[in-house]
């Protein structure tokens, strides 16, 4: 299972990856952070990316935060790694 930690930066044009942020991942989301919906689009944006369910996907710590932590079921930390690789 992978785990990793993102620091999110809501309602930016589109969503997507913008680099590191010394041990985080950068990750701009299309959606406002109220009622959920950047948390929605983080985990959505996230699974299509690791092209897994978006039910693999799961905020562990976070949930209120900018800071989150990304649980990945099925996807171990180095295929993550692997595909962080590939796709940047």
């Amino acid at each position: 299972m992978a785990r990793f930690t993102v620091k999110v930066h809501p309602r930016a044009k589109r969503s997507g990856f913008a680099g590191r942020f010394g041990e985080a991942y950068k990750l701009d989301l299309a959606a406002v952070a109220a009622d959920g919906k950047a948390n929605e689009e983080c985990i959505r944006f996230i699974a299509e990316w690791a092209g897994v369910a978006r039910s693999a996907v799961r905020i562990v710590t976070g949930a209120a935060s900018r800071h989150k932590v990304i649980e990945i079921a099925g996807v171990t930390e180095a295929e993550w790694q692997r595909l962080w690789d590939a796709r940047l």
